[in-house]
Order: structure tokens, then C-alpha cells, then sequence
């Protein structure tokens, strides 16, 4: 199954031991990762800036995740209003890249349920769907 992972998870992954680290894992041993490049920047940027991360383990995170998952460009249109212009470019790239589902725990875009039948899952949604339900 195709899976973007919002920055927000992908940060969460790193900075901190617990759900999402273990959902990243999951991800990547079963499904296929999706990624943008605006979500790359902005992964860069907030591991530095807000989790104040040393640069080299930012830069080797960023390469790991480049190299493990399949770097989509925003090529559609969404049909869903979606308030923030930074969400737009990483759910269009989601959309794009034909997710099956985009991973998130921004609770604006996780009250919109879906997008474009794209269904926007937290990552405790997507633990208990796609893992426990095995």
C-alpha cells in the first residue's frame, strides 16, 4: 500500500521514542513511503529549529528517508478547500502519488476525514487499521 507520512509524523518518528518511530518502522518493512519535497524542507527545517536536532543527524534522517521512499511532485488539482497553501502542496503531492492513504496528526486536516477519496488517518488510525488489524 502506497502511505504519505505528513512531516508531522516523519519528525515525531525521530525526535521522539514511541508511535509514530513505530509506525515509520511498519511503513517502511510493509508498505510503500511517499514523500514530497516540501515535505523534506520542512522536515529539515523543524527537526532544526523546533527539536533543535544536531545537523548531521538531521542531514542523515532527511538522506534515509530520500532513500527509502518514493519522492512525488504535486501534479493534480484538489477539489477540497484546505485553509493552510502548505498543506495544499504536500496533500496535492499525496493525491499525486496515488496514497492510499495520508498519515497526519494535524487536527485541521484530520477533521476533513478524506480528500479527494484520499482518507486522512492520525497515526493511531492508521496503527489500529493497518497493523492491529492484520
Amino acid at each position: 500500500m502506497r502511505v504519505f507520512l505528513d512531516t508531522n509524523v516523519l519528525a515525531s518518528a525521530l525526535a521522539t521514542r514511541g508511535l509514530c518511530a513505530d509506525l515509520f518502522e511498519a511503513v517502511l518493512a510493509e508498505h510503500d513511503l511517499l514523500t514530497s519535497q516540501a515535505v523534506l524542507d520542512e522536515l529539515q527545517r523543524i527537526l532544526t529549529d523546533k527539536f533543535r536536532l544536531p545537523p548531521e543527524l538531521v542531514q542523515a534522517y532527511i538522506e534515509l528517508v530520500e532513500g527509502v521512499a518514493e519522492l512525488v511532485k504535486a501534479t493534480e488539482t484538489l477539489s477540497a478547500a484546505i485553509p493552510d497553501p502548505d498543506d495544499v502542496v504536500i496533500l496535492t503531492a499525496a493525491r499525486s502519488g496515488d496514497a492510499a492513504c495520508f498519515v497526519t496528526g494535524d487536527k485541521v486536516l484530520l477533521e476533513l476525514g478524506n480528500v479527494d477519496a484520499m482518507p486522512i488517518l492520525s497515526p493511531r488510525q492508521f496503527w489500529v487499521r493497518f497493523r492491529l488489524g492484520r
